[in-house]
């Protein structure tokens, strides 16, 4: 027969005290990992992006001086032309008659003016000895005067003539693109006609001219003299039609001193280089610039920066002991992918961007710095990179 046994007390504290040795051996969780991004001062460039429109660096109206039928043109249709360089040929037949008629009204200036001169001569040491009278000097010194005169109007004569046979030949006024011929080899054109022969226009450098809303001026210029802010370099980027970015950068020439009134807004002109004639004039494009910078400025991550049921700014920082502290901030603009903090954190806090999902104000947390990798065994280190 086999023997059976009842468990008795002693059996029962067995039972009891390896429990509580297996539960004082499992270790208490650790406090979870939370990712940081320490706050430093730094100056913060204001960037703004408006909307403008191209237009050329210079635009010449190709317009004839003088009238007479065209001989040659000289240029072909939309290419360069340089400043100088003739465009049209006007039949200059008439204009070097008239040239060579001015030489010689010249020549029978000059003839009558050197005989007047001479009677003139001859005359004075006769008057001086009542040889002749006086009368007869004074008639003589005055045509020979009279004479000396014809000659100077002669020679403005010739060199009017002169300018209207060279206006025979139709000079580019400005280097750049020309457009079409408006008039064709044996037109008829004349001085000061209202339709031009062809457009040059210069397009390098190319001019942008940017809309800003008056009340953004005015707001940017109350900024810079209250000191909050003080102004940047004049660059500028463009972005194109096709949201592509343009491949050189801008400066600001000047700004309107009035506003437009149809618009509300101040122009602001730019000028790019277009070495490759990207830009052409009417284009409308994005124009990305800076007008201010602040200085000292604290910047946070976007991902740090949630808002509550008010629509107030919140942060999350490390505070003593480790401890998550919720924080108020002042956070109206964005700069790039993070908020300007004007109020509320200061250089050296330590803003969290990792983990937030797991932690709420007061909880003790394992601080590590944003982006590294999760430390082993670290409590809710799986989750770290999500809010």
């Amino acid at each position: 027969m086999g023997v059976k046994l009842h468990p008795g007390p002693t059996f029962a504290l067995v039972l009891l005290l390896s429990g509580c040795a297996a539960k004082a051996d499992k270790p208490a969780p650790s406090p979870p990992e939370a990712g940081y991004v320490v706050m430093a001062a730094q100056d913060a460039p204001l960037e703004i992006e408006l909307a403008g429109r191209t237009t050329a660096y210079e635009i010449s109206e190709v317009r004839p001086q003088v009238s007479g039928v065209i001989r040659a043109r000289r240029f072909i249709e939309g290419g360069i032309v340089r400043q100088g360089q003739t465009l049209y040929e006007i039949d200059p037949s008439l204009y070097r008659a008239s040239e060579e008629q001015a030489q010689a009204n010249l020549a029978n200036a000059e003839a009558t003016r050197d005989a007047a001169q001479a009677k003139a001569d001859r005359y004075k040491p006769l008057a001086d000895i009542e040889a002749v009278s006086k009368q007869d000097y004074t008639d003589a010194a005055a045509a020979a005067k009279q004479a000396t005169a014809q000659v100077a109007q002669s020679r403005a004569a010739l060199a009017t003539a002169k300018i209207n046979l060279d206006f025979t030949r139709v000079p580019a006024p400005i280097t750049g693109r020309i457009g079409r011929s408006m008039a064709t080899t044996g037109a008829l054109v004349t001085a000061g006609q209202a339709d031009p022969l062809a457009t040059i226009t210069r397009l390098d450098p190319m001019y942008v001219d940017i809309q800003q809303p008056s009340a953004d001026a005015v707001a940017l210029r109350r900024e810079l003299s209250g000191g909050g802010a003080a102004p940047s370099a004049a660059s500028v980027g463009l972005t194109l039609e096709d949201g592509s970015p343009y491949p050189y950068a801008g400066r600001i020439q000047f700004s309107e001193a009035i506003v437009d009134p149809d618009t509300g807004s101040v122009t602001l002109r730019a000028s790019f280089p277009n070495p490759q004639g990207l830009l052409l004039p009417g284009m409308f494009v994005r124009a990305k610039l800076s007008q201010a910078t602040v200085h000292n400025a604290i910047l946070a991550p976007q991902q740090g920066v949630s808002r509550d049921p008010r629509g107030n700014a919140t942060v999350m920082v490390v505070g003593k002991a480790n401890k998550a502290e919720l924080r108020t901030v002042t956070a109206n603009q964005t700069v790039g992918d993070r908020w300007l903090v004007t109020a509320g954190l200061a250089p050296g806090d330590k803003v969290i961007t990792e983990g937030l999902d797991k932690l709420k104000p007061g909880d003790t947390v394992r601080p590590v710095p944003a982006g590294s990798p999760p430390l082993p065994g670290a409590g809710g280190a799986g989750s770290r990179r999500g809010r």
